[in-house]
């Protein structure tokens, strides 16, 4: 019976750990936290998103950092094939808006208790309060693990699902990356992602905390457009975040090298010819009124002291005085508010790493190192990212099943 250890008890580790108990192997997992699952107890905002129920195309081309490396794992272990063993161990999931995919209790513990009831049933032992100093390696193959203790755990092949930077708190400290290093493994530069932006100038006060919805983004890059998306943007403090902001996240890297601006259309379904005949009706509805109350029916409350700031007209002018320039102005405003962005939040806020082990360096159909034999990887650690909508999590759970099958069976 092959010896098999897990490093990183998260959700690649979880399932790589269950796959090779299941393909027959002794599974331990080594977490250096008290409890397993740290990052999934507050993923989606504690509901955690597991998967997306689109084809298997559509999930691969949102998988936007080599989602090539991805077909082997996907194809292999798919959104469905999770679905239904989650529901097999009494998981009952529900599908939202975009394909997402939640517990129909919306609590991510449920999820957590789903796998370790899945550890349970396959006999996987679990060391938790664990940190791993490093990996035995002895001629170009894993052997075992040192402790930070200094206690030496032997085993046939190794598992490496340490995660990545992002959420320190859950333990995501990037160890696993120091180890690969020492294997030989290439790093690729590490950015926060899936995260807020902070924006040139200060968010007005009264717009923190709006949460905007069918609005549409255009990112651009030294004035050239890369990435455009729709759906909603919140204001925070420090600038801005929410789905499209977060997705975006993924395109923007070096500061130093590079201006990143946001333009953020208000009423995308609307031309402009379009919005400008409906600022005509609301005008003439609302003939006797200021703008302030002229546009009450077009914009968010919020949203209008701030529009009629940022045009330096005084809100109580009625609105049959508004000129056809200050009418047009107000249409560009409305289609196109600029931001500049400073820079990204900081790593212990990003959902995800951008980054990590070199793909080239890993076997995609089996997830193991090309560098180091009995040596495989799962998860966040690898350099794959995908946009939020729960393709993360199947990225994490597709190579931790392909990790956790090969480790078994491979001689």
């Amino acid at each position: 019976m092959k010896k098999v250890l897990v490093v990183g008890g998260g959700a690649a580790g979880m399932m790589a750990a269950y796959f090779a108990a299941k393909e027959g192997a002794q599974v331990t997992i080594v977490e250096k936290n008290k409890l397993l699952g740290r990052k999934i107890r507050i993923t989606g905002k504690g509901r955690c998103n597991v998967t997306n129920a689109s084809d298997l195309e559509t999930i691969i081309k949102n998988i936007y950092r080599n989602g090539n490396f991805m077909y082997s794992s996907l194809y292999s272990f798919t959104n469905d094939d999770l679905m239904d063993l989650f529901r097999s161990f009494g998981l009952d999931l529900k599908t939202e808006r975009g394909n997402r995919v939640f517990p129909v209790s919306d609590r991510a513990i449920d999820v957590v208790r789903t796998m370790e009831k899945m550890l349970d049933s396959q006999g996987v032992k679990i060391k938790t309060g664990a940190r791993v100093k490093s990996l035995i390696i002895d001629q170009a193959r894993a052997k075992g693990l040192v402790l930070a203790d200094g206690k030496k755990l032997f085993s046939d092949k190794i598992i490496l699902a340490t995660g990545g930077k992002s959420y320190p708190l859950t333990g995501s400290t990037g160890d696993g990356y120091i180890m690969a290093q020492q294997c030989g493994h290439k790093v690729t530069s590490l950015y926060p992602s899936l995260i807020g932006m902070e924006t040139i100038g200060e968010i007005k006060k009264e717009l923190v905390g709006l949460n905007l919805r069918n609005i549409s983004i255009d990112l651009y890059k030294n004035n050239k457009k890369i990435y455009d998306d729709f759906g909603e943007l919140e204001f925070r403090d420090y600038g801005l975040d929410g789905p499209v902001i977060k997705s975006s996240s993924c395109y923007i890297d070096d500061f130093q090298k590079n201006n990143y601006r946001l333009m953020l259309d208000l009423k995308p379904a609307l031309s402009s010819e379009k919005l400008d005949a409906r600022i005509l009706r609301d005008f003439d509805k609302y003939s006797k009124s200021g703008i302030e109350a002229g546009l009450k029916d077009l914009l968010p409350k919020r949203m209008i002291g701030y529009i009629i700031d940022r045009l330096a007209i005084d809100g109580k002018k009625p609105v049959h005085q508004v000129s056809k320039e200050e009418r047009q102005g107000l249409l560009s405003l409305i289609k196109g508010i600029s931001f500049d962005i400073k820079r990204l939040r900081p790593m212990d806020e990003a959902i995800i790493t951008e980054g990590g082990i070199e793909v080239k360096e890993v076997n995609p159909s089996t997830m193991e190192s090309k560098i180091v034999k009995d040596l495989y990887f799962a998860g966040e650690i690898l350099d794959v990212n995908g946009f939020t909508g729960g393709y993360n999590l199947q990225i994490a759970f597709s190579t931790g099943y392909l990790a956790g099958v090969s480790s078994a069976k491979n001689d």
